[in-house]
């Protein structure tokens, strides 16, 4: 199941590259599909999730857009896409520092200069504002600046964060792809139960930080959540009884995968496992 994560930077032919590596391993690309789901669970237009991820939310937009919930929500959509079907690609959302941890995924970005990625734009839109398009660049670059640091704590232009990049005033899309299948195809990137299992621990995990943030019961309580070889353990201070019972029926309900629920909510600590048949 090949899994591939891409950056999304205007003019530097991320889009080609993603399209023909599809054709090449038979996967989808995704990279829109997630609005639909970030808008629903957000309770916002797609236009403002659209404009929060591009840079051009106004100030109204910015200061009323629950910025936790997004990354929470994004980080658990990309889960779900990476787990789901024989593969995929996904392009953007940060998706190359969600699944940095997963052996078998392989992380790119795909760059370009400035200036040709303003000439590329300006040819593509027949258009001769330079000045316009360096805007729209600059704050798509921003956006993606602001949003990495918020969520992954990462600068994201720090190529030690990839596998693999390439630059494609240097090389072709048709290398390009060249160069990300075969790092798909090595030993090195080799799906194993291992990387599966870890893919799967990770996927739970977010699937539950979500859930959690979701239901307006629980949305506010400081519980910390961790899977390993499908046993999800829940800490953090949650001194009423009722909370912390209703936490994990509703951990239970969402994760049918899990071999058991730990919970150790609670101000002493309380221990209780709960066995999922």
């Amino acid at each position: 199941m090949p899994i591939v994560a891409m950056t999304r930077e205007m003019g530097a032919l991320s889009n080609e590259v993603a399209a023909g590596l599809a054709q090449e391993l038979s996967v989808p690309v995704v990279h829109h599909e997630i609005i639909d789901v970030l808008a629903d669970k957000m309770r916002v237009r797609k236009s403002h999730v659209v404009r929060l991820l591009d840079g051009h939310a106004n100030l109204l937009e910015r200061m009323s857009a629950d910025k936790t919930s997004m990354a929470i929500y994004t980080v658990a959509e990309i889960f779900t896409l990476a787990t789901r079907g024989a593969g995929v690609i996904l392009r953007g959302w940060g998706a190359v520092h969600v699944l940095r941890a997963v052996p078998h995924a392989v992380c790119v970005r795909i760059c370009a200069p400035l200036e040709l990625r303003k000439r590329r734009l300006m040819q593509r839109l027949k258009t001769d504002r330079e000045d316009l398009i360096e805007k729209e660049i600059q704050a798509s670059d921003e956006a993606q600046t602001a949003i990495n640091r918020r969520n992954f704590h990462v600068d994201w232009t720090d190529a030690t964060h990839y596998d693999l990049v390439l630059n494609t005033e240097r090389v072709t899309v048709k290398q390009c792809i060249e160069e990300i299948v075969r790092l798909v195809r090595s030993a090195d990137f080799a799906e194993t139960q291992a990387s599966r299992q870890v893919l799967a621990d990770l996927a739970m995990q977010a699937q539950v930080k979500a859930a959690l943030r979701v239901d307006p019961a629980t949305r506010g309580l400081p519980v910390m959540v961790s899977a390993q070889k499908g046993q999800v353990t829940l800490s953090g201070i949650v001194p009423h009884a009722e909370e912390r019972s209703y936490v994990e029926r509703l951990v239970v309900k969402v994760v049918g995968g899990a071999t058991e629920v730990i919970n150790s909510l609670g101000a002493e600590a309380e221990l209780r496992v709960r066995r999922i048949v």
